[in-house]
């Protein structure tokens, strides 16, 4: 009888160069909720490292230094990538002039490498953390980040300061941005499109609603040196049951993007008074994370990389840190805007540069 059939674990040499180690890592594909391989790969290059301690909770790895020093940071980045593209396929990477064509380039594998080349280092300057997560790329429900916070809160929430490896185009982005979803109801009363009087025209009456959202003047609010600008925009409509009948519901969704001075609670308190005497229901809302720039930590962390900071105007996993009382900042290689394009690229230079500047750091 023939053995049956095993696949092996993918080898990764983080020996190799940063482009070499990227490259091998996007070609492990890891769509979300299919990340088993390249942890397992992470894995095993992390294993011989001695000055690694590593902990495996699904598919997310948590590996850590245990060096006694004064200050802990968090490295963290997530694993998985959105569905490759099927023609042209984006994968395997391939090299075009300076850039590294492929899918996770950008989003965010090279920024995992980056973390991956740190891991190298036996002593570094501050005890360091490192996460590398899946299910970042959907609901929040399968994000590896939020079962360590939930499982093993200890092997994250001791660390001072935390760098999130997003994409951010080699320069450090500071803190993020939260982000508020809702539902703004207008009520008429349905009729007979034949004889509109006899009821009140919701979707008519919903230019209200929009005439508040153009009217709405957007803020720039400084936080710890950094401009965030908020953003208030109407991101769908919806009304009507037949093309007979005066609608007697018009729903609008707004979402409201704000800067990380603002509680979860103080930015739908925000919304509801500009939308007052209209039903207003909250779908999600996500708060924001201040930079902290002002913490040691990361002042010795952008003093040392030498590279533009600028707000985070997204949102991102930095939240997360920012949740426990952990500062945090995204810095990584790729230009965001790439992000999840079909043909996703990531120059050479710029994991190269990253990756030196964060051994800088850690000298």
């Amino acid at each position: 009888m023939a053995n049956p059939t095993t696949t092996a674990t993918p080898a990764l040499d983080l020996s190799a160069d940063i482009v070499t180690l990227t490259a091998a890592l996007c070609d492990i594909e890891s769509v979300s909720r299919d990340e088993a391989a390249v942890c397992d790969a992470i894995e095993a290059a992390l294993a011989p490292l001695g000055h690694l301690a590593v902990t495996r909770i699904g598919n997310t790895l948590v590996a850590r230094t245990e060096l006694g020093r004064d200050e802990r940071v968090v490295l963290a980045g997530h694993i998985d990538t959105v569905p490759l593209t099927k023609a042209p396929a984006n994968l395997p990477t391939r090299r075009d002039g300076d850039d590294l064509v492929g899918r996770g380039t950008v989003d965010m594998k090279g920024g995992v490498a980056v973390q991956l080349k740190a891991a190298l280092v036996a002593e570094p300057s501050r005890d360091l953390t490192f996460v590398f997560y899946e299910g970042e790329e959907i609901d929040s429900q399968f994000n590896g980040l939020l079962h360590v916070q939930q499982q093993r809160p200890e092997l994250i929430e001791d660390a001072d300061f935390a760098v999130l490896l997003e994409p951010t185009a080699s320069q450090v982005e500071g803190g993020c941005k939260g982000t508020l979803r809702v539902d703004v109801t207008v009520k008429g009363v349905a009729a007979h499109s034949a004889r509109p009087w006899n009821g009140r025209n919701a979707i008519h009456d919903a230019t209200a609603v929009l005439t508040r959202l153009t009217a709405y003047e957007t803020s720039t609010v400084t936080v710890d040196g950094l401009d965030y600008h908020e953003a208030m925009n109407a991101t769908g409509i919806r009304g009507g049951i037949a093309g007979n009948v005066i609608p007697d519901e018009c729903v609008i969704t707004v979402n409201y993007r704000y800067a990380p001075d603002k509680s979860a609670d103080e930015a739908l308190l925000h919304v509801k008074d500009l939308f007052e005497g209209y039903e207003v229901l909250c779908l999600d809302n996500a708060p924001g994370a201040r930079p902290g720039l002002d913490l040691p930590a990361a002042k010795a962390f952008v003093d040392a990389l030498a590279v533009p900071v600028i707000a985070k105007e997204g949102w991102t996993d930095v939240a997360r840190f920012s949740g426990m009382g952990i500062a945090a900042v995204n810095f990584g290689p790729g230009d965001p805007n790439l992000a999840h394009h079909d043909d996703e690229r990531v120059p050479v230079g710029q994991l190269e540069s990253a990756e030196a500047a964060l051994l800088r750091w850690l000298a």
